[in-house]
């Protein structure tokens, strides 16, 4: 996880510190994570970030920093990047998508409807949307991922509208995992979904043309992530990869 511990928004599911980092920002970070992919010999990671609107393009071009240092140190390393949504900023998402990541990430969380009950008011259903679809409209080849939690009370007709909305914001690979209260100052889990609902879900996830679907109770949105790369190439070909190791 890149850029601190502190987070400036509050989401309601989300167990990490809420405040404000006053635009403190280690600039050796991308040095180090490089460094740090190099000595665990890694195939496939995945960079993540707290939230910091604090700094002016909410730390787009310290994300592309990284990938890009990662890249020239191991150049076999493919890398996914879940990123904030950086308030919808086009030329931040632009900065990250210039730096090359074999897939780009971002988390639309839940359904609309409890969009606002869930996340910071910052953090909008149709604002996580907009940067998914301007991914693809920037960069069209581009490989996207989107994760949601279930189990907050969502409706069969709430999933099936995300997954439409997903698709047609043109998201490859979805990951669908059980939301599991880290406090009791968070949301309360409203249902525990069973292991053979989440495969129902996965294959009606698939039916709206995600190229891959991963559902069940231990499922995040990191869950066995360079496979998700692997089923997009090995798609329509006879040719095997070898079997990544992936670290989040």
């Amino acid at each position: 996880m890149l850029m601190g511990d502190v987070c400036t928004r509050g989401c309601r599911f989300c167990a990490v510190l809420s405040g404000s980092p006053r635009g403190v920002l280690d600039l050796s970070e991308p040095h180090k994570a490089a460094e740090t992919v190099e000595l665990m010999k890694l195939d496939y990671v995945v960079l993540t970030s707290v939230n910091r609107d604090d700094l002016p393009d909410g730390g787009a071009s310290h994300f592309a920093k990284t990938i890009e240092i990662i890249h020239a140190r191991t150049p076999q390393v493919l890398i996914e990047a879940l990123i904030p949504d950086f308030k919808g900023d086009t030329y931040a998402l632009k900065k990250v998508i210039q730096a090359k990541p074999e897939v780009l990430a971002h988390n639309l969380e839940t359904v609309k409807r409890l969009t606002h009950k869930v996340r910071d008011t910052r953090a909008t259903y149709q604002q996580s949307l907009y940067v998914l679809e301007e991914i693809k409209q920037q960069k069209p080849n581009q490989w996207t991922k989107s994760s949601m939690m279930l189990g907050l009370g969502e409706t069969l007709d709430d999933l099936l509208q995300a997954f439409k909305d997903l698709k047609s914001a043109g998201v490859d690979f979805l990951t669908l995992g059980q939301y599991l209260q880290p406090s009791q100052k968070h949301l309360k889990v409203v249902e525990f979904i069973s292991p053979h609902r989440f495969e129902e879900l996965r294959e009606k996830a698939l039916e709206y043309g995600f190229k891959y679907v991963a559902a069940g109770p231990l499922v995040r949105s990191s869950y066995r992530a360079g496979e998700f790369y692997i089923a997009s190439m090995v798609k329509n070909t006879n040719h095997s990869l070898p079997t990544l190791h992936s670290h989040a």
